[in-house]
């Protein structure tokens, strides 16, 4: 890819997440519905699936972008200047990463759904960060966008 935006991904709940959330809905109903009026019981419902619904939309809600010469991963934004390498992971490298060779200093954007991820290199001696380690589910194009986003910004 190339142009402004090279990468863009939003970190969406998968649809299970929302047919299970869903069925703890109903089975919270058919418990409510037997000990309060129903009224009140499709009341509750409705304001438990209006809360779930926020947290699976806001949970979901993180992006990760390459563009205009940085790397955005939820809230956090680095310039590509600063960006050593990018390794894309498989199932049991980003396990161990973000397990037992973790490093406490690293900046992680997680989502437990999601089995795959890029470690993304830190060259800047300002920050402590080693490394970010993004949940993705394209590591290889993630990888490939961060590896571009670093040539250019070397050229540049």
């Amino acid at each position: 890819m190339s142009g402004a935006e090279q990468y863009d991904e939003r970190l969406g709940v998968p649809l299970r997440w929302w047919v299970q959330g869903t069925m703890l809905i109903a089975t919270f109903w058919m418990a409510m519905v037997v000990a309060m009026p129903f009224t009140w019981a499709c009341g509750f419902t409705a304001l438990l699936l209006g809360l779930l619904a926020a947290w699976f939309l806001g949970y979901g809600a993180a992006r990760i972008t390459v563009a205009d010469g940085s790397l955005r991963a939820g809230r956090a934004r680095i310039e590509g200047r600063h960006l050593g390498g990018a390794e894309a992971l498989d199932p049991e490298a980003t396990r161990r990463v973000a397990g037992v060779e973790a490093d406490a200093r690293a900046y992680l954007l997680l989502r437990p759904y999601l089995k795959r991820a890029v470690r993304v290199q830190l060259t800047d001696p300002a920050d402590p960060t080693p490394y970010w380690l993004l949940s993705t589910r394209h590591p290889d194009r993630l990888a490939a966008a961060v590896t571009e986003l670093v040539g250019a910004s070397r050229q540049g």
